[in-house]
């Protein structure tokens, strides 16, 4: 057999997501790279791996045993790259973090020169929604967690990083008696997030708190598909300025100014209380808390325009 470590992390992928889609979006690939790396992973084994049903992909009992396999073998490389790096005295190991959906607008900013420094650090990114993001990090499968609401029940500690402004916004601009939120929601069809999602809780949360009735237009999974739902006409919503700045400055989407508008609360990185962290986790630390209002006013300055 001839199989890469190219073609073994393509298989762990797509065998943890079951879905060519969502493999080549988390390995940053195109579907025909992944469609031809599995295809040719495949053909090296008499007994088939995957089992194409419709438009889905099911592991077979034999490809979750090549899974399981691939996992220990990718791991075992890494721990050679990282004791290669330790010996040469670097910050070297895996950093894994998991960001609420809207957070993938900021995270990346607090991370890229951090890994430019340590070349050697290994990052894992799950992007999901703010149930899964909580759930993962009190499971401790995480060493960090970026929210924009915190967890009520969980000791934590916490690094706050930037502001998180929400406002209401449409595809055009529209006059309203600022003055009379009821009024202007009363018959706005809205748009909201699942459940789940810390922007849906702090959108609900502002309509509750000032007693405020609304239009339910539709539930949608992303920030994204909420956007392009905005712009196309189909209603409003109160979104996160950090995830509308092309949207706004390309005038697809309009602020529209109500009362007690824009919420503001704040992103913020947290980790359980008592934590061990690792030489790489415990770097990172350090190195937010020396550069992040560097960062935030090098980077975010177009977000003091509103």
């Amino acid at each position: 057999m001839k199989y890469t470590l190219n073609q073994l992390q393509i298989f762990l992928k797509v065998a943890e997501t079951e879905s060519i889609t969502k493999a080549a979006d988390e390995l940053h690939l195109t579907q025909p790279a992944v469609s031809i790396q599995l295809k040719n992973f495949q053909a090296q084994f008499d007994i088939a791996l995957t089992e194409a049903i419709g438009r889905k992909i099911y592991i077979t009992p034999f490809g979750k045993e090549i899974a399981k396999a691939a996992e220990t073998i990718i791991e075992q490389v890494y721990a050679i790259n990282y004791k290669s790096a330790l010996y040469k005295g670097q910050i070297a190991g895996r950093l894994k973090i998991a960001v609420v959906s809207t957070g993938k607008y900021v995270m990346p900013y607090f991370l890229s020169e951090f890994l430019a420094l340590n070349p050697a650090v290994e990052l894992t990114m799950d992007v999901t929604n703010k149930r899964n993001v909580i759930e993962s990090m009190a499971n401790n499968e995480v060493d960090f967690s970026l929210v924009s609401v915190l967890p009520p029940k969980m000791d934590i500690e916490k690094i706050d990083l930037l502001k998180n402004k929400l406002y209401l916004v449409g595809n055009q601009a529209k006059a309203f008696d600022t003055n009379a939120p009821r009024e202007v929601f009363k018959n706005l069809p809205l748009i909201i997030r699942e459940e789940g999602s810390g922007t849906r809780q702090t959108m609900l949360e502002y309509l509750n708190r000032n007693d405020i009735s609304y239009l339910k237009k539709m539930e949608l999974t992303s920030n994204e598909a909420v956007k392009q739902a905005i712009i196309a006409g189909m209603g409003y919503s109160i979104m996160p300025l950090i995830g509308i700045k092309n949207e706004l400055f390309n005038n697809d989407l309009h602020i529209l100014p109500v009362k007690g508008l824009p919420i503001t609360t704040m992103w913020s990185l947290i980790w359980l209380k008592g934590k061990q962290h690792s030489t790489v986790s415990a770097a990172y630390i350090d190195y937010l808390e020396n550069f992040k209002n560097k960062m935030v006013g090098s980077t975010f300055k177009w977000y003091e325009q509103f």
